[in-house]
């Protein structure tokens, strides 16, 4: 076995490929930029190495720097998470020059799937099903409005090079197609220095669901189950889960069996991941294969109690595949979120900066927490805003999905923006909980974006009963040296008001802990909370409840099933008065376009005094990777341009300024 290996990679990939090489008994090599020199990473391994810059350029995509990092350590072999170098044929190909071991497939399967051109019509030689399509490379935007039309919108524009939803456009129209085009090679030639281009037909209703398989250098191969990938925004997976709510044994086993076919047809040994579409009628057709580890395997590590990063590392050590096909089975239910720094409530902008509180949910049995940060990390413009992974296990489905909602309630994370609410909004959804899954399930369900009013409440009253609870709390510590505080033990009548909705509580401490009556109900709360405390785990009536409190300017902040509630607790008159408490109103910006996050301003489309249009591109920022295309919302002339192409921008910055209108 190994002595030694690197991770060519960072964040919570990396940490997770230590965890197991130590339980290995393999020492780590951790390689690390500038941004990245006090990563959690680089702590967790054995030595660490800088290779460069902060951008991906200057170092995670540097394969010189990390080969020279192998000679310098003695590093025996290299893992290359996903993303980065981990789908390089020519890094493949230098270590093994170098003797240095990859921890993944050979390059004739990187080369061979790596392109989804390629891909394709390998997979059809295969008898694989396939999506019909347009597989040679589009030339321009001209040449991709004449693709389109003769497939049939829809029509999928995607990156050769792709992954990760970058370089992706679904167009349904000839206009949405000369822009998408642009837009996705755009995107592809900053991603993957590749902006070759192809399309497909865009198969509607779709579930994505993928096969997971290991093959070994033996000639061995087995698929273990499916991970259902069905619930994505713009392409890129939001919550994933093993197995599949549609799936049934006959479409499994014919997924899987076409799976290792494909990967017999091109040499295949590693673990790998075989992507299909899927129809309302259970037909399925090949996407395309990632010659790597999914950031969503560890689903099928919990169903199938297999380590997959062990079996990679074994793989790669030559040693043949310790499990056939008849001893996988899959037991249980399990459900990854992506929690990333992100904004739902202005469009899923990203958000960096430090992280000035963080604590995760306490890993069990049936919890688990993969990440890169702590407390007092940094979440960089300079690559995927991912905080975490959460992964929750149950018995069945219904487990599954309520483990993972207590879990969200107990992520505490302040300093960056982050998606518990949506995340919790999607769980609980009626719809995802029946399983009725397709890929436009956010499209479809949030047509207009995600607001507040979108996170459902599966209680409101539980805020409210948990603040009268704080408030009593604070009262009766004030008063705790009082000879007179035996007044506590009385009932006391306030009023909670929970986002300008008022409720009458009455509250008193009782033996076994404090009652709250709201709306003619009794809650009894049971805890072992102290003053100070951000977290709440209770029983309320029995149930155990997990909040997030926070003081605010005037009363607490409660976050709840992802619902963000404010609270303020006053007496009955008081109550009564506050309707007439004059409100200050927020600055008029009517008249500026605003930077809606930070990043790169790329272009900037207008200069003073010229006249723009309703839905005019004004200036396009890139963030993490991403374009993002600002236009006008009406008709306008610019009075002010207050930035310069090529400034870094942060949120909510100025960048133009219109005449007032008349």
């Amino acid at each position: 076995m190994f002595k030694k290996i690197l991770i060519a990679n960072r964040g919570e990939i990396a940490c997770r490929v230590i965890k197991t090489a130590r339980n290995m008994g393999i020492s780590t090599v951790a390689v690390y930029s500038e941004a990245d020199a006090a990563a959690l990473h680089v702590r967790m391994a054995d030595e660490a190495v800088p290779i460069g810059g902060s951008a991906s350029s200057e170092s995670y995509l540097r394969a010189d720097r990390i080969v020279q990092a192998c000679r310098d350590t003695g590093a025996e072999a290299v893992h290359p998470g996903y993303g980065f170098l981990s789908e390089n044929a020519e890094f493949c190909e230098t270590l093994a020059a170098e003797g240095i071991a990859f921890i993944g497939p050979g390059v004739k399967a990187i080369t061979s799937m790596g392109d989804k051109i390629t891909s394709k019509l390998l997979a059809q030689e295969a008898g694989v099903n396939t999506i019909p399509g347009y597989t040679d490379i589009i030339s321009d935007s001209e040449h991709a409005v004449q693709i389109a039309n003769e497939i049939g919108y829809p029509v999928m524009l995607k990156a050769s090079a792709g992954g990760g939803g970058k370089g992706m456009r679904v167009v349904f129209n000839d206009e949405e197609c000369r822009d998408g085009f642009e837009r996705a090679a755009n995107e592809a030639r900053a991603s993957f220095a590749d902006d070759r281009i192809f399309a497909e037909k865009f198969i509607e209703d779709p579930r994505h669901i993928e096969i997971q398989i290991l093959a070994d250098q033996h000639g061995n191969a087995i698929y273990l189950g499916e991970r259902e990938c069905s619930i994505q925004r713009r392409h890129q997976k939001v919550i994933e889960e093993a197995p599949s709510p549609f799936l049934d044994e006959v479409t499994r086993k014919a997924m899987g069996e076409q799976a290792v076919t494909l990967a017999a047809a091109v040499d295949y040994c590693s673990a790998g991941t075989v992507e299909f579409i899927v129809d309302a009628n259970k037909n399925f057709y090949f996407l395309e294969m990632n010659t790597r580890l999914q950031v969503e395997h560890p689903v099928t590590e919990f169903v199938t109690g297999q380590d997959l990063v062990e079996h990679m590392i074994r793989i790669a050590n030559n040693e043949t595949l310790s499990l056939a096909q008849k001893d996988v089975t899959l037991t249980g239910w399990a459900m990854e979120t992506r929690v990333y720094a992100e904004d739902p409530f202005r469009n899923f902008l990203p958000s960096i900066g430090r992280l000035v509180k963080y604590t995760a949910p306490v890993e069990t049995d049936t919890v688990r927490v993969d990440t890169g940060i702590e407390e007092g990390s940094e979440v960089s413009m300079f690559y995927d805003p991912m905080i975490a992974k959460l992964i929750t296990y149950g018995e069945d489905r219904e487990q599954a999905i309520d483990a993972m909602a207590d879990a969200l309630d107990a992520y505490y994370i302040r300093g960056v923006n982050h998606n518990i609410s949506f995340l919790n909004a999607l769980i609980m959804h009626p719809r995802f909980r029946e399983g009725r899954l397709t890929t436009n399930f956010i499209a479809e369900e949030y047509p207009d974006g995600f607001h507040a009013e979108d996170v459902p409440q599966s209680n409101p009253v539980i805020p409210v009963v948990m603040a009268a609870m704080v408030h009593l709390c604070k009262q009766a510590r004030a008063v705790e040296n009082n000879p007179e505080a035996d007044q506590f033990k009385a009932v006391w009548n306030w009023v909670v008001i929970a986002n300008k909705e008022h409720y009458p509580v009455s509250v008193q401490f009782v033996d076994n802990g404090i009652e709250v009556t709201c709306l003619d109900q009794s809650y009894l709360i049971e805890t072992d909370w102290q003053l100070g405390q951000a977290l709440i785990r209770a029983e309320v009536n029995g149930v155990a409840v997990t909040l997030q409190l926070e003081p605010s300017k005037a009363g607490f902040r409660t976050y709840y099933r992802g619902a963000e509630t404010s609270l303020l607790v006053l007496s009955p008159r008081a109550a009564a008065l506050l309707p007439h408490m004059i409100e200050k109103q927020p600055p008029d910006l009517s008249n500026f376009l605003i930077s809606p996050m930070p990043g790169l301003l790329v272009r900037l489309a207008v200069s003073v005094g010229d006249e723009i249009k309703a839905g005019e591109e004004l200036a396009v920022i890139e963030a993490m990777k991403m374009e993002n295309s600002l236009r006008a919302e009406e008709d306008g002339i610019v009075a002010q341009v207050m930035v310069s192409q090529g400034d870094s921008l942060m949120v909510d910055q100025p960048i133009l300024e219109f005449e007032d209108r008349q």
